[in-house]
């Protein structure tokens, strides 16, 4: 029968135990201490090789949905075409400016932004030009906005409205002319004003109630314009010309 470890040997085998674990946890220490920046690299990697797959590759983060605000004259649908975004592509792929710049070329659209919303979405919110006038152009009632912009077709013209009556063809300066002119009539003016009549940029003019017309020329000073054929209005007359404000006549 093995005699019982004396109580120093006990002792001793616990002390050499100690100490070899001691020795091992240095090692352990040491070996991780040489292994740690490899394993923070590696760890690194693994993380950006997960995003990359995440951004560009994987469904998680792809364009499932595209949402339209701020339409009322134009369609949601007509936006999203014009958009051309492909669904199921990476969102982070989508060009927002190139997204941006066909959607503001649709006639209707005064501004637009263009955003992601992660994790699927982009968000495109319209602005959408308001009609200050219709505009005749070859038959065809159009809306025009302050800019003289013509958008929007309209079957009837609708009675909120003025009337501006332009020959086909007439230039963009001109019906912004036309529209500035429109902006600038006071309330009583434009009450007995049938409609506004546009050549060109300097050829811009009034047809009023009674058969009378107002020669107006462009849309420069047209807040004195306005004050003069005020004064001018109390003298029967066929035309009035206020072009040069400060040399009106009256026939």
């Amino acid at each position: 029968m093995a005699e019982k470890p004396s109580r120093p040997e006990r002792r001793e085998a616990r002390r050499t135990l100690r100490t070899q674990r001691r020795f091992s946890r240095r090692q352990w220490r040491r070996r991780w201490l040489q292994w740690k920046p490899l394993v923070i690299v590696v760890g690194v990697l693994a993380v950006a090789a997960v995003a990359v797959w995440l951004v560009w590759f994987s469904s998680v983060l792809a364009v499932k949905s595209v949402v339209v605000t701020g339409t009322s004259a134009i369609s949601q649908r007509d936006v999203r075409d014009a958009a051309a975004i492909e669904s199921g592509s990476p969102l982070v792929s989508v060009g927002l400016d190139k997204v941006h710049d066909r959607v503001a070329a649709l006639a209707a659209v005064e501004s637009v932004t263009v955003t992601r919303r992660w994790p699927d979405q982009v968000v495109i919110a319209v602005t959408e030009r308001t009609p200050i006038a219709v505009i005749d152009l070859g038959g065809r009632l159009r809306g025009l906005d302050k800019d003289g912009v013509v958008f929007l077709s309209y079957k009837k013209a609708p009675a909120n409205l003025p009337k501006v009556v332009s020959p086909a063809g007439t230039d963009a300066r001109a019906l912004r002319e036309a529209a500035q002119v429109v902006r600038s009539l006071p309330p009583e003016l434009a009450k007995i004003t049938d409609h506004v009549e546009v050549a060109t940029v300097d050829e811009v003019s009034l047809a009023l109630t009674k058969d009378r017309t107002v020669q107006w020329g462009s849309s420069a000073d047209s807040e004195q314009k306005a004050e003069v054929l005020a004064a001018l209005l109390k003298h029967p007359a066929k035309v009035y010309d206020v072009s040069v404000p400060g040399q009106p006549t009256t026939k």
